[in-house]
């Protein structure tokens, strides 16, 4: 999936994709890449949740953007955050646990990785995801300031493993819950 879905903005694709059933039509997603991560994960019966880092859009300061990965549940690990984002020069994302190589390791004294762990994604990217038509939504992310929402002490730091697992109560289609999409995107 990591490397067989384009990521929008490195390919410049559109449409704007946000549920895992889009990111699979249309073969492209940026967030929506993070939500199908989760959706595939729990319909695999694997805990997983939505994570989120405040990276420099250019490796100089600001502005800043919000970058979407995720968390999985491994048995010997525990907690493991994974970037389904995909790699190109200068990014190399691994999968090799217990060490943590994500896509953007933070560099900036202003970027910062937040602790939180989330069964949903964020409603304002959802949000900016399902209004905006073109891939450069990036921008209308650049600065927006999620830093007491994911820090806050009622934010998901170790989840139950059950708030994490698939829910066809939560899935908005049963068909693709049984098809194996389970998650609030599918």
């Amino acid at each position: 999936m990591r490397d067989e879905i384009h990521h929008s903005c490195d390919y410049q694709l559109n449409p704007v994709t946000c549920r895992a059933s889009e990111v699979l039509q249309h073969k492209t997603g940026c967030y929506a890449k993070s939500h199908l991560l989760a959706a595939l994960l729990r319909a695999n019966r694997i805990p997983a949740g939505c994570c989120y880092q405040r990276l420099s859009i250019d490796d100089r300061g600001a502005p800043y953007c919000l970058h979407g990965l995720n968390a999985v549940h491994l048995l010997e690990v525990g907690w493991y955050r994974l970037d389904p984002r995909g790699n190109r020069p200068g990014v190399d994302a691994q999968f090799v646990p217990p060490q943590e190589r994500l896509a953007f390791p933070i560099q900036l004294p202003a970027e910062m990785d937040f602790p939180a762990i989330l069964p949903e994604p964020l409603a304002i990217v959802v949000a900016a995801l399902q209004t905006h038509r073109t891939w450069d939504i990036v921008d209308q992310l650049a600065g927006f300031d999620v830093s007491g929402g994911l820090n806050h002490k009622s934010a998901i730091l170790a989840p139950s493993l059950s708030a994490l697992r698939p829910s066809a109560t939560r899935c908005r289609s049963r068909t693709a819950f049984a098809a194996g999409l389970a998650t609030v995107w599918c």
